[in-house]
């Protein structure tokens, strides 16, 4: 495709495990250049037509360069949360469950939960209870570092500016991304729930 374009394509794909995706699905994985030499992207594959290395049988052009030219990267990764997951209607059940929202006063439980697990004292220092996927989708933005600054603040207060994009390059996390990952907190708190119940059951003994 020639020409160039704005950069605005970063699609995401998460996979119990990427390689049986993969190996169903025709694609070129994308390339990356690391000092002076184009290497395999850990995540990005094309599954469109892209300028291939006849060698590598990957895309023979930086992924950014690529980009420029319309070529469309997705990154495919593992998320191993999924495993856990036995079907469509599993996970749409843990998607619309309430999450035990009050655990994430707990740190034992917290450090169990995908994306917050090493953030727990961050979690804390926010005045306002997390209790809602777009208060988490605010929270996960605020642990990147072109948000840091608004920990502390009221909800209110975060959500002016935690989606304007920080003019000096700091790394900051998109709405989008940043709703979908609550999603998986949200996925995540109610199987560790459910697990920690299970466990925590008492043994019924029966006599025969």
């Amino acid at each position: 495709m020639a020409g160039t374009m704005n950069k605005s394509f970063d699609v995401d794909l998460d996979f119990g495990d990427r390689n049986a995706a993969l190996a169903v699905l025709p694609h070129t994985p994308a390339s990356i250049l690391r000092d002076g030499k184009l290497v395999k992207h850990n995540s990005g594959v094309y599954v469109g037509p892209v300028p291939t290395d006849a060698l590598t049988g990957q895309c023979s052009l930086d992924y950014n360069v690529a980009e420029d030219f319309g070529y469309i990267k997705l990154d495919f990764l593992n998320v191993n949360l999924y495993q856990q997951i036995r079907d469509d209607a599993h996970l749409q059940e843990l998607m619309t469950t309430i999450p035990p929202w009050e655990k994430l006063k707990d740190k034992t439980f917290v450090e169990q939960i995908i994306h917050i697990g090493n953030h727990f004292d961050l979690l804390q220092r926010m005045p306002e209870p997390v209790n809602s996927i777009p208060r988490m989708a605010m929270f996960l933005a605020v642990i990147r570092p072109a948000k840091r600054h608004l920990a502390g603040k009221r909800w209110a207060d975060v959500a002016k500016t935690v989606w304007e994009k920080e003019t000096d390059g700091s790394y900051g996390f998109k709405k989008s991304h940043a709703c979908a990952y609550a999603h998986l907190v949200v996925v995540n708190m109610n199987l560790a729930h459910a697990a920690n119940k299970s466990d925590a059951a008492p043994l019924t003994l029966f006599s025969s």
